[in-house]
Parts: C-alpha cells; sequence; structure tokens
C-alpha cells in the first residue's frame, strides 16, 4: 500500500503530513516526538494501511512542517495542539484513533480533552502520562522548568547534539537492528538555522505537559477510551512505571513491554502493527 505526501495550511503553519489507507476507512492518528518526524511511522504505516486511513502529519517545528520562526510564533505544546486540531478540522476527521508517543503524548491528549467524543480508542508508545514515567534523566530540564534561566537553558542544549539524538535510539535497542537513517535525518533537521533554540522553548514548555498530567488522569477516568500500552522497556527517559500507571485510572488498559528502547517502532514495528490490529479489532475499530 503507497504512502501519499501533502500539506495542509493551518492559518498561518503549512502542516506536512503522511497519508495512507483508504479515504473511508477508520482513521489512524499518529503522532510523532522529539526529535524526529512522521518519518518514525514509514514502517508502521503501509503494515496498517490494508484496514486503516492512516495520517501522520509532522509537528511545527519538525520535519517538513513549515510554521513562522521564533518570535512571531509560540513554539509551546499548547500551540502544538492547537495546530494539529485545526489540520484534524481541516480534514474532516470527525472520529480517530490516537498513536501518541513522546512529544505526541501531551499533544494528542489534549486534542483528546477538547474532543473526548472523537477518541476511538489510544496507542501509547512510550507517550507518558504519570509522573513516575520520568526516569532521573530528567534532571537537567526539570531544573530549567523550575529556574529557567540562561545557565540552565544552555545546560538543556546537550539533548540536543548529535550524540544524544543517536542515543535515543539505539540505546536498548537489540544491537544492529537500528537503521542510522531515522537519527541521520534528525540530526540534519536540528542543524537547521534556529532548530535548537525552537527546541529549547518546547523543553521549557514541558513543564506545561507534567502540569496537565491530573487532567489527563481525570480525561481517563471520565472517558474509558480503549488503551493500549506498547513500550520500549529499555527507554532510558519514559520508564516502565509510566505505562503501567494508565491501568490506575484505565484498569482494562492493555500494556506489553517490548524488549527494545525509546523508538521501539525502528525494531518493532511489525510486533506493533500486530498488536495494534488486534486491540482495534477487539474494541471495534476497524474490521
Amino acid at each position: 500500500m503507497s504512502v501519499r505526501f501533502g500539506t495542509q495550511q493551518v492559518g498561518d503553519v503549512t502542516v506536512f503530513y503522511r497519508e495512507a489507507g483508504p479515504a473511508d476507512a477508520p482513521v489512524l492518528l499518529l503522532l510523532h516526538g522529539f526529535p524526529t518526524s512522521g518519518h518514525m511511522f514509514r514502517d508502521l504505516m503501509p503494515a496498517l494501511a490494508d484496514r486503516y486511513r492512516v495520517i501522520a502529519p509532522d509537528l511545527p517545528g519538525f520535519g517538513n512542517t513549515k510554521a513562522p520562526p521564533r518570535g512571531s510564533f509560540d513554539y509551546s505544546f499548547d500551540k502544538l495542539a492547537e495546530v494539529i486540531g485545526g489540520f484534524v478540522d481541516a480534514l474532516g476527521l470527525a472520529r480517530y484513533a490516537l498513536y501518541i508517543f513522546d512529544y505526541g503524548a501531551p499533544t494528542g491528549l489534549r486534542l483528546a480533552m477538547r474532543h473526548p467524543e472523537r477518541v476511538s480508542a489510544i496507542i501509547t508508545q512510550n507517550g507518558n502520562a504519570y509522573e513516575e514515567g520520568l526516569s532521573k534523566d530528567w534532571g537537567p530540564w526539570q531544573t530549567y522548568w523550575r529556574d529557567p534561566s540562561p545557565q540552565n537553558r544552555e545546560i538543556c542544549r546537550a539533548s540536543l547534539t548529535d550524540e544524544a539524538i543517536r542515543f535515543q535510539y539505539q540505546h536498548g535497542a537489540p544491537a544492529g537492528l537500528v537503521s542510522p537513517d531515522g537519527y541521520t535525518l534528525d540530526t540534519f533537521y536540528m542543524h537547521r538555522p534556529g532548530a535548537q533554540d525552537i527546541q529549547l522553548d518546547l523543553v521549557l514548555s514541558y513543564r506545561t505537559n507534567v502540569a496537565l498530567y491530573p487532567a489527563f488522569q481525570r480525561y481517563f477516568r471520565e472517558h474509558r477510551p480503549p488503551l493500549l500500552a506498547v513500550w520500549g522497556k529499555n527507554d532510558p527517559f519514559f520508564i516502565p512505571p509510566g505505562a503501567e500507571a494508565y491501568r490506575r485510572d484505565l484498569p482494562l488498559a492493555e500494556i506489553h513491554f517490548l524488549d527494545t528502547g525509546h523508538f521501539a517502532l525502528e525494531t518493532h514495528h511489525a510486533e506493533i502493527a500486530e498488536r495494534m490490529r488486534d486491540f482495534l479489532h477487539r474494541n471495534g475499530v476497524g474490521g
């Protein structure tokens, strides 16, 4: 099944997106994380496109989406959710299952809280909504949240280096199974003019996501979306207790740990696709 590429204007943002599958099929909205783009779904989308309309936009500040520069655009998670909400409206997506990963989790959960009637199910792949899911490696970012000084901002720049990006892909993943294409592309994006300062703005804005965790959890309790967690158990940033915590608010949540790292799709896309198809079928999403 071929993947199609397009753009959608949302205000002053030109959202680039990938799409596959029949136009009348149930929709899966795939939301990527830091520091990547919809490219991370390149293997997953064809594996689901026979039964679903699979759509993966690039968030503002990432990939091939074109947004205004810093100073004329607010690079915050509220703004990311506003733009993706506009994208969903522009495409006329009245009902969809959410796939949330990393930064895509707080973005997608803002959409879910705003329009709970639209969400048929949630698949979270290392997409966090609980404080116990944050590892000790978040220390420098948490210091920056508490004291957003220039010095603390510069310390966070270490997360944006080529080495740090490569580490995200390779740590905890089976040796020899992670293609260099993903992290090579992401390091290219990070070297674009202004990219690092945009990312540092989002690092600071991440504190608003943690502040919203109680609201996300209330949404789970009140609306009970079917939820599947497929989690790279060796992720050094979003650790397994973050996946297990979903059962506190969603007792029927299905949780599966994979022997890989943060970017689980790099090594386990076939297994994730299989689990998604079974989960969605049993919950009435698709045939």
